[in-house]
């Protein structure tokens, strides 16, 4: 079967470009559509990407968020795709518009639902305070445009069952649910003995809330290391207790040894699903994660971890004292992780293009959509 992939934009390599580059694994030959590319950040998979005529412009690479007002442009401007059986858009904001040929089939592996669209309060802060009301009001339109785009959507897909909820929500359209892929290969236990520190991985920005996990460790014994960089990393080290030792950002080596060694991660942000702790339990390693989002589907309560109801340094602090004396069991963990392999999710997307290709029934009529989200 020959498939095109269209991705949002590729200028890093990240948790939704390694799913492009197992989708491309899986169906070699494939071609490869974004928005704009930055080659020099990108595997040698991602390089023959094919960019819009937003590549054209100075800087787009390195300032691609500015240009979001032109993406649905950039989209629509395209020659439908033909000459594939299929398309896959990997999408969280605007590649599920990418047009295709008729008798081709369009699937759209959702991220999510363009979250500064529809949850515009929670991510007020990704804009800068002066262009904050002109924002709100674009994003009201991009809520209808990207209800219009998702209706030219054959089938959905959400890399998590909390993504899977937004888009019944938001667009009225069913989606099953495959998990995007962790390198199980790579992250695996060490056999070593635990340490009794505690790590956190992430960028250092506000949606992730390092803030709250410095906070939680301030009068604890336990020690925290964390790894990252971001806009947040000199204020939160002015302000870190002792205990607390940033170490900046680590290689991929340096991590795993590091995921090997920790008591347990912790990781308050809500994800839509969050692969960094996947790939800690795939090193046998307990999580310490929001009962919302991603996490749910990663960590299973008491088994693999612990988790806490809201977004509180106090209730961190406690899962933090209660990890420090509860032991779990490594392998099951493990095991628990390697639902998420690499071969696990091309196995699922073969099987499932392969379905849409056959013809299944059709779809129900999407039900009535919700009123228009968080403004």
């Amino acid at each position: 079967m020959k498939v095109a992939v269209a991705h949002e934009w590729l200028v890093r390599y990240a948790g939704s470009e390694r799913v492009v580059a197992e989708l491309l694994e899986e169906f070699p030959g494939s071609r490869l559509l974004t928005t704009v590319a930055e080659p020099e950040a990108l595997p040698a998979e991602l390089r023959p990407a094919e960019p819009s005529f937003l590549q054209r412009l100075p800087g787009a690479a390195h300032h691609h968020e500015w240009l979001l007002p032109l993406m649905p442009l950039s989209w629509r401007v395209r020659e439908p795709i033909d000459g594939v059986d299929a398309v896959i858009s990997s999408s969280h904001a605007c590649a599920k518009a990418v047009r295709v040929a008729e008798g081709v089939s369009h699937i759209c592996y959702c991220h999510t639902p363009m979250r500064y669209a529809w949850d515009f309060a929670a991510e007020a802060g990704r804009f800068p305070a002066p262009i904050r009301p002109a924002a709100r009001a674009g994003m009201a339109w991009f809520r209808r445009w990207d209800r219009r785009t998702a209706a030219h959507v054959d089938r959905f897909v959400a890399n998590s069952t909390a993504v899977a909820d937004r888009i019944h929500r938001f667009y009225g359209r069913e989606a099953e649910v495959v998990h995007p892929p962790v390198r199980t290969d790579f992250f695996t236990p060490g056999g070593g003995e635990r340490e009794d520190w505690f790590l956190y991985v992430g960028r250092l920005v506000s949606y992730k809330r390092p803030e709250l996990v410095v906070d939680a460790f301030r009068g604890l014994d336990a020690r925290l290391r964390v790894v990252g960089d971001g806009h947040l990393r000199e204020r939160l080290e002015r302000a870190a207790p002792a205990n607390v030792e940033f170490l900046g950002e680590q290689g991929e080596e340096e991590l795993r040894e590091l995921y090997r060694r920790a008591r347990a991660f912790v990781y308050p942000a809500d994800e839509d699903f969050g692969i960094v702790m996947a790939e800690v339990q795939a090193c046998g390693t307990p999580v310490i994660g929001l009962r919302r989002g991603g996490a749910v589907d990663v960590v299973r309560e008491g088994e693999t971890g612990w988790l806490i109801d809201e977004q509180d340094a106090g209730a961190l602090r406690l899962a933090v004292e209660r990890a420090a004396v509860e032991e779990l069991d490594s392998a099951a963990i493990r095991s628990n992780a390697e639902r998420f392999s690499a071969e696990r999710f091309r196995d699922q997307m073969r099987r499932l293009v392969a379905e849409v290709l056959s013809g299944p029934a059709a779809e129900p009529e999407p039900e009535p959509l919700v009123a228009g989200g968080s403004a």
